[in-house]
């Protein structure tokens, strides 16, 4: 199984395929950043991330996807700039067939470090460990994005067992 994490934003999303067979551990396959200058319009700025996005999925062919949730700041324009990249990765993976799920942050650092509140460095550390990578996975929007594929990776199995129960008790 290959999966796709995905850390949005519109000045730098990172990303990053996992591969898990079986029993055997996850393994990172590839990972990088997406970058659009600041100096761009934002409809070109959208449009790099969607083709980008668009041509790995094509490149990759990952079987699921995991994005990281928009986080809240104080910063609108931010915020306003993140959930239209958050869109267009949306769209990318819609258009190129892989169902996507969205986690919290604090989900996804409880998940991989047992801390909603764990700090950067710390994450970066715990996915260097899991990955079994021989270095801390940098710059961050990268670190973010195979965190929230581990994450997957860990609740996405809980989450298929409770929908197909559901399902088997006529519960919606």
């Amino acid at each position: 199984m290959k999966i796709l994490g995905i850390d949005p934003g519109l000045d730098r999303t990172g990303w990053a395929v996992l591969e898990k067979d079986g029993a055997a551990p996850p393994r990172l396959a590839v990972s990088g950043l997406i970058h659009t200058p600041k100096n761009t319009p934002l409809e070109k700025r959208l449009a790099t991330i969607f083709d980008e996005l668009s041509d790995l999925i094509r490149t990759n062919s990952p079987d699921e996807a995991a994005i990281e949730e928009v986080f809240f700041s104080k910063r609108a324009d931010t915020q306003a700039n993140t959930t239209h990249a958050r869109g267009v990765i949306l769209l990318a993976c819609e258009k190129g067939g892989v169902p996507i799920s969205s986690y919290n942050p604090k989900v996804i650092k409880k998940t991989i470090s047992g801390s909603g509140s764990a700090e950067k460095k710390q994450m970066q550390r715990m996915v260097q460990l899991t990955l079994n990578l021989v270095s801390v996975p940098e710059p961050d929007d990268v670190a973010d994005a195979m965190a929230a594929a581990l994450c997957h990776l860990r609740l996405a199995p809980l989450a298929r067992a409770v929908a197909k129960a559901k399902a088997k008790m006529g519960i919606a």
